[in-house]
């Protein structure tokens, strides 16, 4: 099965270029090791939220930038595997960060809901949040339907949702952090993708008018500790 490792970091906005060249010398290593794809979106409309966003998910600070990114692995074997070389990789220690790694979030996620591509995109929505174990299921079939009647029709080319399996806690920063997770709640690391931030923001508008006046339906999760935003992607394997 498709594996995921997702991250997000906060990345000094004048360290756009380092980062770029970061994320190219990161690439060649990981995909050496058996990554079959990477994905890096920078922060494009990120709004403050009430209870949790990508900024404090990262401690970001107003001259930070909000990246969200993922590798793409064969099946988790593989990328426990890689992880483990790479502790000893002698190129891997040379490559000095452009950021602050200690507030970097990630973790290993495994696909619950895919639909759609997200080959081609130019526009990434991204969003971080946690659902009860129990309702894994609900939430499938959730993001099953919003896809088929909500995203789809307006214009999105893939809806991915991934279920985390191998999230780690950290001292400082992290997903149950970043989604304020209760217990007994699994992080859920996901992203709709676009051809570019007009067919996105067209497709939103859409959606608000549709719901207004009507009553929002029940979810099977919290969804005012749910993050989201708008990323330009800026690196894919796929197409580089």
């Amino acid at each position: 099965m498709t594996y995921y490792t997702g991250c997000i970091a906060a990345v000094p906005t004048a360290n756009k270029d380092r980062y770029m060249q970061h994320v190219k010398d990161c690439w060649s290593i990981f995909n050496r090791h058996g990554a079959s794809r990477m994905v890096e979106a920078w922060g494009a409309d990120i709004k403050k939220g009430k209870v949790n966003d990508f900024f404090g998910a990262v401690e970001a600070t107003d001259d930070e930038t909000v990246v969200f990114s993922w590798l793409e692995w064969h099946d988790k074997a593989a990328a426990d595997a890689a992880w483990q070389a790479m502790q000893t990789d002698t190129d891997m220690a040379k490559i000095a960060m452009p950021f602050d790694g200690s507030r970097m979030i990630f973790g290993g996620f495994e696909p619950l809901v895919t639909g759609g591509s997200d080959k081609n995109a130019g526009y990434i929505q991204g969003f971080v949040l946690s659902v009860p174990q129990g309702n894994r299921e609900a939430y499938r079939t959730m993001a099953d339907q919003a896809w088929e009647e909500m995203f789809r029709p307006k214009g999105c080319l893939g809806n991915y949702e991934t279920w985390g399996v191998d999230v780690p806690h950290g001292n400082r920063t992290d997903f149950y952090r970043a989604s304020k997770a209760e217990a007994g709640e699994v992080p859920v690391f996901s992203w709709t993708a676009w051809p570019d931030r007009a067919t996105c923001d067209a497709a939103s508008r859409a959606m608000e008018a549709e719901m207004e006046g009507k009553d929002f339906p029940d979810m099977p999760f919290d969804g005012r500790r749910m993050i989201w935003g708008g990323f330009d992607v800026i690196f894919d394997s796929a197409s580089a």
